[in-house]
């Protein structure tokens, strides 16, 4: 595969994540685009670009899932790749195809990478092949309730109803008994079909006492597969991660070995070839780890992992985009210090509702170990029309003891006036003894906000 150097990439997202992608083009020499939406006129990523297009009215479908748009927002400005940052298009399989059809490198998997680990259902196939251990879905298609009530009972209860083309915790509920069971299955296709196009469920059991664990691996498009470790995002609400750390606390060398090895198996065997995240359920209980999903793109918390390694994640999708052989092997990674990633939202921290608004204050926090992903200011308008998260506030210290201290020292001199935000949530997590001691499952944010 021959190697082209990218003079231009268009961001095809908003917010910290174009930031995130225009920084890393800045340092490797190359021209950036960005995209936006009336609404995101004044928004950061826009000002720091080297041009900038406007691509439709404030909803997501009519600007960044605008696709026509896009194509030739990156036709008019000359731009020779896109980087769709996360959500909206970023695993979009025919997204990827139609920039490829355009002459545009799509920066991320190839398509049949997308197509192969995009439906939750077909992954977990994919996966059993490839002898990693996952949980055995029951398929939901026209199959009458007798048949559905006779596998769930094998099963066992509590299950879990999922969407198969569901992402950041939609789509999804906990069934604890078959009265729930058959109205869930019928609420949740159609508010699968509205929301994803694509109305197809399935169960699988609910671990009821488990960690979220994943694995964030880096392959080129020569067959070079490496890991860079393990992040622990346990702490969720509503499916929805809030505090990312690593290493994970629970894990024991030998399992951290053997699901990072997994995660690895996995990418070879669909001949993955950039930047992905393969996640896993670890049963507390069991000390057995179970394959959920492989995000086929770059995560909200991967500079956690930059933090542990060093490593330009970002830099290095768009190194291995332009047909570069990947410039580590697993040797060369070395992991140092805790890390904890904060998602700040703009939201209320009791109820978990939007609460979006002008910013009449923001001081961002500093000192060693901090590092700040955002794309507000004094003075700007949070619009009402997307994700809630403002900001991703990442901390390091030599410990996790250290970490957390440090984090609470970081939380305290973070300031945004004039909205609501779940900067007391963080600070409760931090200060709770579960937290402290590392005693929590997912549903520790559901027990204690009840």
């Amino acid at each position: 595969m021959t190697t082209k150097k990218f003079k231009k990439v268009l961001i095809a997202n908003r917010g910290e994540i174009a930031i995130r992608v225009i920084r890393s083009c800045k340092e490797l020499g190359i021209e950036t685009v960005a995209i936006h939406s009336t609404a995101d006129e004044d928004s950061l990523h826009v000002k720091m670009a080297d041009e900038s297009v406007c691509v439709g009215p404030a909803k997501s479908k009519d600007s960044y899932l605008n696709v026509p748009q896009i194509l030739s927002a990156a036709e008019i400005t000359g731009a020779d790749a896109i980087h769709p940052g996360y959500g909206f298009l970023a695993e979009n399989d025919e997204f990827a195809a139609m920039c490829e059809k355009w002459g545009v490198t799509f920066i991320g998997p190839s398509v049949s990478c997308i197509q192969a680990m995009g439906d939750k259902i077909e992954s977990k196939v994919t996966a059993k092949k490839a002898k990693v251990p996952t949980l055995e879905p029951i398929l939901v298609q026209d199959t009458d309730e007798a048949f559905i009530k006779k596998e769930v009972e094998k099963m066992g209860f509590p299950v879990l109803i999922k969407s198969s083309a569901g992402g950041g915790g939609r789509g999804m509920k906990r069934i604890e008994n078959f009265e729930e069971l058959w109205p869930a299955l019928i609420r949740l296709h159609e508010e699968a079909k509205a929301a994803f196009g694509d109305g197809t469920l399935f169960i699988e059991k609910y671990i009821t006492n488990p960690r979220h664990i994943e694995v964030q691996i880096l392959a080129d498009k020569h067959g070079n597969v490496i890991h860079l470790g393990e992040r622990d995002c346990t702490i969720q609400r509503r499916f929805q991660k809030v505090l990312e750390e690593a290493p994970s606390p629970v894990l024991s060398q030998k399992v951290r070995e053997e699901i990072c090895d997994s995660a690895v198996r996995l990418a070879k065997f669909v001949n993955y070839d950039s930047a992905g995240t393969v996640e896993f359920l670890y049963d507390l209980d069991t000390e057995k780890f179970y394959f959920m999903e492989m995000n086929t793109r770059i995560q909200v918390e991967h500079p956690v992992t930059e933090g542990r390694t060093g490593v330009d994640l970002i830099s290095e999708m768009i190194r291995h985009a332009q047909g570069e052989v990947s410039r580590f092997k697993q040797s060369d990674i070395t992991f140092r210090n805790h890390v904890m990633e904060f998602r700040i939202n703009a939201e209320d921290p009791k109820t978990g509702m939007p609460s979006p608004g002008h910013i009449t204050h923001y001081h961002r926090p500093g000192g060693i170990g901090v590092r700040t992903d955002d794309y507000i200011y004094t003075g700007y308008t949070v619009p009402p029309h997307y994700d809630s998260m403002i900001s991703k506030i990442i901390v390091q210290a030599d410990n996790r003891a250290n970490c957390i201290t440090r984090a609470k020292r970081v939380l305290n001199e973070t300031v945004v006036s004039g909205i609501k935000t779940n900067i007391d949530l963080h600070k409760e997590i931090l200060n709770d003894p579960d937290f402290v001691e590392s005693k929590f499952s997912t549903n520790y944010l559901a027990k204690k906000l009840v």
